[in-house]
């Protein structure tokens, strides 16, 4: 099956199985392999990138379903010599210990940025139509599809919170 995305701002076009996975697409065939797969049941958020500015976890959808979409991975973000605002708060601020969930704590912390800067509540937000407050519990909520196995959690939290300081003060 021919499908064509845009893949980190690059034209990509892939004659896939129908039933390969968006995951297993970015790893395999375009060789992205910043992009983990962890429990390949959607639990984790190893593999999570976005699809339209959304967050998703890529190892439950099936990448047929994504044709003509724009999909970002952790490449796509920034270079090991130009880390994004997010990368380098996650250096800056020891939000990782051995690094595997890394790239999908990113991914998914880029697309709560995103929702938050939009007004969307989560389950714990205090209002539901008067803007989003950032505050630890509700970044560990927005991130609670996240696992990390070495429970760098509260390092994780204060490198979002960090990025989400600054943003909110521009």
């Amino acid at each position: 099956m021919d499908i064509r995305m845009t893949v980190n701002g690059e034209e990509r076009s892939l004659d896939l199985d129908p039933r390969t996975s968006l995951l297993d697409a970015l790893r395999d065939d375009l060789r992205l392999t910043g992009t983990k797969k962890g429990c390949d049941h959607g639990q984790c958020g190893a593999c999570t990138v976005l699809v339209n500015g959304r967050r998703i976890n890529s190892c439950l959808t099936l990448a047929a379903m994504h044709d003509g979409d724009e999909i970002t991975t952790i490449e796509g973000l920034g270079a090991e010599d130009n880390l994004n605002e997010l990368q380098a708060a996650f250096v800056e601020c020891d939000g990782f210990q051995c690094g595997y969930c890394t790239p999908g704590q990113i991914m998914s912390a880029t697309g709560m940025l995103n929702e938050a800067a939009e007004g969307m509540p989560s389950h714990v937000s205090a209002d539901l139509n008067d803007g989003v407050d950032l505050s630890d519990a509700e970044i560990a909520e927005r991130m609670s599809g996240n696992l990390c196995r070495c429970s760098a959690y509260p390092f994780i939290r204060k490198a979002i919170s960090s990025v989400a300081t600054k943003e909110a003060a521009e």
